[in-house]
């Protein structure tokens, strides 16, 4: 894996980690951030290997789209919505604890099938 690719891995399971504390402490903003970043950087790994623009939120969204056409996984772009919703909440904070523990779950399912890719 490319250094920089690595890079992104790395800190998306760091920023995973810390969803769930931030989550357990009852932090839902910080929790709502981290599961983004965490997602977001994951993207961002599987772009860079191959060699794919990832510089802008849009970019991402063209990302998760050719991954979808590639792979046929609709869930990609469903999961990577779920954490564009907790990237939202993060700035309104309109989410329940509930919610956010749920959409931490889609977060932690698109993970696992990025890092398949």
């Amino acid at each position: 894996m490319p250094p920089r690719a690595q890079f992104y891995r790395n800190t998306s399971i760091l920023y995973h980690t810390r969803a769930q504390s931030y989550l357990a402490q009852n932090d839902l903003l910080q929790a709502s951030e981290k599961g983004w970043g965490a997602a977001a950087l994951r993207v961002k790994s599987v772009a860079e290997r191959r060699r794919w623009r990832h510089t802008s939120h849009d970019d991402l969204r063209v990302v998760i789209n050719q991954l979808v056409a590639q792979t046929g996984d609709t869930q990609l772009k469903i999961f990577f919505e779920s954490a564009g919703a907790l990237h939202q909440n993060f700035y309104e904070g309109r989410m329940t604890r509930r919610r956010v523990r749920n959409q931490l779950r889609q977060v932690a399912e698109l993970l696992r099938r990025l890092d398949r890719l």
